[in-house]
């Protein structure tokens, strides 16, 4: 429970690393709040974790800055002032090379996955500066930092403009007591690998990193005296065959 009374935001909560990151969180004592873009599937991990408190959602579209104000606004007023906030809502195609990608795919994946985390950390900042405290935890990608044909070409700059996003929070809004943290996960076993060109084996999806671990990730970070910022921080498969 060493997150007790800590109020926590998850983007992207209905399936794969949210859900995963939300029941972790949730576990550990936060009020969590959930947002994704399909009712049934936030209701599905409501349904599904068993916490201390339930955790609640908000249907909405994080590339939509009419719907991420009123996100936010109703968090405030239902639960409390945003303290954790998790940028985590992510979208892959399936046509990602470079002689595949068209525009409209490559506004598609920047406006979720980039332009998405922006609205989020934007929205909520403001109330984060007043209170002099607030944790942004950015799920990013081993993509943002070496980019792959296997990731594609617009998920892997989506990820590195996140990246960007996030290591100019933490110069520019330390002095407030804002912290952000870059979660760099490799292989993860979540709905997003449907969208692989080439279908990943039972085998595979198996022994690569499973939504909870990113969910005892973030809980180790959010649990960190405000004095501590882990900035970056990279897991990967231990079968993975890079280092």
């Amino acid at each position: 429970m060493q997150l007790a009374g800590k109020v926590a935001l998850v983007t992207g909560g209905g399936t794969g690393i949210g859900q995963g990151i939300a029941q972790a969180l949730a576990q550990a004592g936060a009020a969590v709040v959930i947002t994704g873009r399909r009712q049934d599937k936030l209701q599905e991990t409501c349904d599904k974790v068993q916490a201390p408190t339930p955790i609640r959602y908000v249907v909405g579209d994080v590339a939509n800055r009419d719907d991420v104000r009123r996100m936010v606004d109703w968090v405030k007023q239902a639960v409390g002032p945003i303290e954790i906030l998790v940028n985590n809502a992510g979208v892959n195609i399936v046509e990602r090379r470079l002689d595949q990608l068209t525009p409209e795919n490559w506004d598609y994946l920047m406006d979720v996955n980039a332009t998405g985390a922006f609205n989020m950390v934007h929205t909520v900042l403001p109330d984060m500066r007043a209170r002099r405290d607030g944790l942004i935890i950015n799920v990013s990608s081993i993509s943002g930092i070496r980019p792959s044909v296997l990731a594609g070409v617009a998920y892997s700059a989506s990820k590195a403009a996140m990246n960007a996003l996030s290591k100019l929070i933490n110069l520019e809004e330390a002095k407030y007591g804002i912290r952000a943290t870059l979660i760099y996960p490799g292989e993860v076993e979540t709905p997003i690998l449907d969208a692989r060109p080439v279908p990943v084996s039972a085998e595979h999806r198996a022994r690569i990193l499973q939504p909870e671990d990113l969910g005892a990730a973030v809980v180790f970070v959010a649990s960190l005296p405000p004095r501590a910022n882990v900035s970056d921080l990279v897991i990967k498969p231990t079968s993975a065959e890079w280092v």
